[in-house]
């Protein structure tokens, strides 16, 4: 079974999540995603929500089959992708794993502890989305960052992205979609969370 792995804060989760996910599914040909609902991000100062209401939230939004909320993270105590990959791939000898993220997360990837382990252990796919303008950061396009320089030669081909989940890592691709202007940000800032 190929498994999409959506990690974030989801504070809060919104119908960007929910896109992303889909088209995981569609174009990777996954037969599932996971979103997987962090404790906290370590490399964020500001505390999200409590977790129960963030995963409520995620649990109420999604209406699909072959998506679910999970809180493996919180229940193993995880602060780190890299160290949930490790437990996951050990509790599902079975399963393929794809890590899925947005391509600002490739833009500061090369900050993640255990970045070039997760990229060794689990194919990834980033997802283009809108980029704030005014983090200089974020500005330049994700696929010239360092992580995506270093890793350059296990980038995909458009053509062979849809083999994602059955490649040997590492691996990953970069999936230009029609975007959603929405943000966790932008939603927290209007006073709706």
């Amino acid at each position: 079974m190929a498994i999409g792995l959506l990690g974030g804060s989801f504070d809060p989760p919104h119908e960007g999540h929910v896109h992303i996910s889909r088209e995981a599914m569609k174009r990777l040909g996954l037969d599932r995603v996971w979103w997987l609902v962090s404790p906290g991000n370590p490399l964020k100062t500001r505390s999200p929500a409590p977790v129960s209401a963030r995963i409520a939230a995620c649990r109420a939004l999604i209406d699909h089959p072959r998506m679910a909320v999970c809180d493996f993270e919180s229940r193993i105590g995880a602060r780190h992708t890299a160290q949930t990959l490790r437990r996951l791939a050990a509790a599902r000898r079975g399963a393929r794993f794809v890590w899925l993220m947005g391509a600002d997360n490739l833009a500061g990837f090369d900050r993640w502890l255990g970045w070039r382990g997760i990229m060794a252990r689990t194919p990834v796919a980033v997802f283009a989305r809108p980029q704030p303008q005014a983090d200089s950061r974020l500005s330049a396009d994700p696929r010239f960052s360092k992580a995506a320089r270093i890793c350059r030669a296990a980038r995909l081909a458009d053509s062979r992205r849809r083999l994602l989940a059955r490649a040997d890592p590492p691996a990953w691709t970069f999936l230009n979609i029609p975007m959603r202007p929405v943000s966790s940000t932008s939603i927290r800032a209007a006073g709706r969370w």
